[in-house]
């Protein structure tokens, strides 16, 4: 599940459509709640919980070569994404008035299918783009570029964006975050192992291979190269570690414009913030702030030159996926094949839905939820969210480690939790947004730009609480600790997380701990920083504050253990949060499922199994997956997720009822010694 910390969010809206609760839903199909073909029993639960659980899945749903990893979100996915491109079919068996959201919809669907234009256009749709860079020659130039691919989508050297002021939750503020690399992480451009050698020489391949596309000479090309690489490997330099970005004091920073400006200069910040439309802006929170002294000190030693090369890159990076075959295969082989093992180019048509999803997201997520979202999956999240809120009270009110004085702010924070369910009470409103017949890439550009203009408008407001971070159509969750929300979207309100034909067990299992997943967020490593109003604040007693930590770093040490694939390790600090979420959400929901039983007689066993043995495998069957080993090297230096193998035996190690459903004895792999469980909440 996805944690909102501080990442812009995106939208969009419709408004012809009906509300849900008035629209026919389609009939969903009998699931069953614990499928047995999902298990393998050759391999006993004490000796591998996960394989135990969903070998079975494993071995009946091999990876399909358009994917690095498959598993239960991505078969949801799937099925959600059929759905979709029949709705937006269905748009076209009709005509639609010009400048309607239905017309953009399928307009840019179509253009993303239309492969012989795509071809004909070639690079013609980044043409001008990439002369207006050629033509940069002061530091001035740079700077206003800077701004206006921020404006179109992409992050040369850093992002920006406005959210929430982490200090005074109720008011937006502009913030800034370090960026500009194309891979991704800095210990691409810093480790010198086999494998990411690999990926870093693949990488220079890649950046001589879309500059050779545009017509660059084979020395043009090799500049390229060389200034890509000196830039993003010093921006790598001075970037905060994974691990130092989870620091949620150290990553607040905010700072008087005129202080900001006269303290490093990296680029041109008059011109930059007045491109942006921001000279008026009073504060903003520079995240990272002393990335930007040192990119000040570091720029200093890059020519106009090299940064007109590295901006190009940026441009063509970005609008490589939109354009024509010869760039998009270059995109796919650098970070499909080699960065994640993909072995295949998902169909056009997938690609083209995605982009569609991008820019035209609550849109199309109100077409969805009208269609297929019954009004009784909300009663039913309502009534369980309200069951798991109870019993997480119960268990801050039972923690032998917490102080009275600090129970009393958790519980507030507790009962403050707003929550959003399958979708908002209010559509965004895509009427300004233009959708034209030039080129692919150019609407992409012009939606980046909608988004960013609308983001941009909201700096120095309120923050309106009624926004949501993720569409309808979502497979996922989310907890923002600015607003204090938990959301769960409608697409993951289905089997296997929700099933309404299910017994309670395995749902409070699945989406039980889903929902608890989401509200132990709000006292992870960073969500426990922030208080009842999303105030970035210390509520804790200092000797409260110790205690969770020292809870914390045992927890780390464990997953730190770990072997993700032959000597590489797990990041137990990195994933600390989800971990935490992870454990919390299975003691929660575990908590509330048996309030759920009080004055009940037991549940008799279903297939052979017990209720307890059935909320457990309910669990398990969520991370069911298969990844390859490329996929883990990346998603282990990037992910703060563990991998769905360790989501399930790693977390289920810590917990004491999970031993006494399986019958799990010191022997047993997955036994861990009552002395070294963790329990945190």
């Amino acid at each position: 599940m996805k944690k909102l910390i501080v990442i812009p969010l995106v939208a969009a809206g419709m408004m012809a459509m009906t509300g849900c609760s008035k629209s026919p839903v389609k009939e969903t199909a009998k699931v069953d709640a614990i499928n047995l073909a999902n298990l393998d029993t050759t391999v006993a639960p004490g000796t591998d919980f996960y394989e135990y659980a969903c070998g079975g899945w494993i071995k009946n749903n091999p990876l399909k070569p358009e994917y690095s990893r498959f598993g239960t979100f991505d078969q949801l996915n799937e099925n959600n994404q059929e759905q979709l491109r029949t709705l937006i079919n269905e748009l076209g068996t009709t005509p639609q008035e010009a400048g309607s959201v239905a017309q953009k919809i399928g307009m840019l669907y179509a253009m993303g299918l239309d492969s012989i234009k795509l071809n004909k256009d070639g690079m013609a749709p980044v043409k001008e783009q990439l002369e207006a860079i050629q033509r940069l020659g002061t530091k001035a130039d740079v700077a206003k570029m800077v701004a206006v691919l921020h404006k179109e989508g992409m992050a040369p050297f850093f992002a920006l964006f406005v959210d929430a002021d982490e200090k005074n939750s109720s008011m937006n503020i502009v913030q800034m975050y370090q960026a500009g690399l194309g891979m991704g992480d800095r210990d691409y451009y810093l480790l010198d192992d086999e494998a990411t050698v690999k990926v870093r020489d693949a990488y220079k391949q890649f950046i001589k291979q879309l500059f050779t596309l545009t017509g660059a000479s084979p020395e043009q090309a090799d500049a390229a190269v060389n200034a890509v690489m000196k830039i993003e490997t010093g921006i790598a330099e001075i970037s905060f570690s994974r691990e130092d970005l989870r620091d949620t004091q150290k990553n607040y920073n905010k700072i008087k414009l005129e202080e900001f400006k006269a303290r490093n200069n990296p680029l041109d910040w008059d011109v930059y913030f007045e491109s942006m439309g921001l000279m008026e802006i009073e504060y903003l929170d520079a995240k990272q702030l002393p990335f930007y002294d040192a990119l000040g000190e570091f720029m200093k030693n890059v020519s106009i030159d090299e940064q007109k090369y590295y901006l190009a890159f940026n441009l063509l990076n970005a609008g490589a996926a939109y354009l024509s075959d010869d760039f998009v295969s270059a995109e796919f082989d650098f970070y499909g094949k080699i960065m994640s093992g993909k072995q295949e180019q998902k169909p056009r048509w997938k690609r083209s839905l995605s982009t569609v999803n991008e820019a035209l997201g609550e849109a199309v997520g109100q077409m969805y939820v009208t269609k297929y979202f019954p009004a009784s999956s909300k009663e039913k999240m309502l009534e369980l969210v309200g069951n798991l809120q109870k019993a997480l009270s119960e268990r801050i009110a039972g923690l032998e480690w917490m102080s009275d004085e600090t129970k009393v702010k958790a519980q507030e924070k507790l009962s403050a939790f707003v929550v959003k369910i399958g979708y908002p009470d209010k559509w965004r409103d895509y009427t300004a947004l233009e959708i034209k017949d030039d080129s692919y890439w150019a609407n992409v550009c012009r939606s980046n730009i909608f988004e960013m203009d609308y983001m941009l408008q909201q700096a120095g407001k309120p923050v309106d609480k009624a926004r949501w971070g993720m569409t309808p159509q979502t497979v996922n969750a989310y907890y923002n600790p600015t607003t204090n929300e938990i959301c769960f979207p409608a697409a993951i309100l289905q089997p296997p997380f929700f099933n309404p034909e299910a017994d309670d067990a395995v749902n409070y299992g699945a989406i039980g701990v889903v929902i608890g997943h989401e509200m132990t967020h709000g006292f992870d490593d960073q969500g426990r920083n922030y208080d009842k109003d999303g105030n970035l604040t210390d509520w804790w007693t200092p000797e409260d504050a110790v205690r969770f930590t020292e809870r914390a770093d045992r927890l780390v040490q464990q997953y730190d253990n770990i072997i993700v694939v032959d000597s590489v390790h797990a990041n137990g600090r990195y994933t600390l949060g989800e971990n935490i979420a992870d454990q919390g959400g299975l003691l929660v929901s575990h908590l509330a499922y048996l309030n759920s039983l009080k004055g009940k007689e037991t549940p008799a066993p279903i297939d052979g199994f017990t209720n307890e043995q059935r909320f457990y495998l309910g669990y398990a069957t969520l991370w069911g997956q298969n990844i390859r080993p490329e996929e883990i090297l990346r998603l282990t230096k990037i992910d703060p997720h563990s991998l769905g193998k360790w989501r399930v035996n790693a977390a289920l190690r810590n917990i004491d009822t999970f031993y006494s459903a399986f019958d799990i004895k010191e022997g047993d792999p997955m036994y861990m010694m009552p002395a070294e469980r963790v329990v945190i909440w």
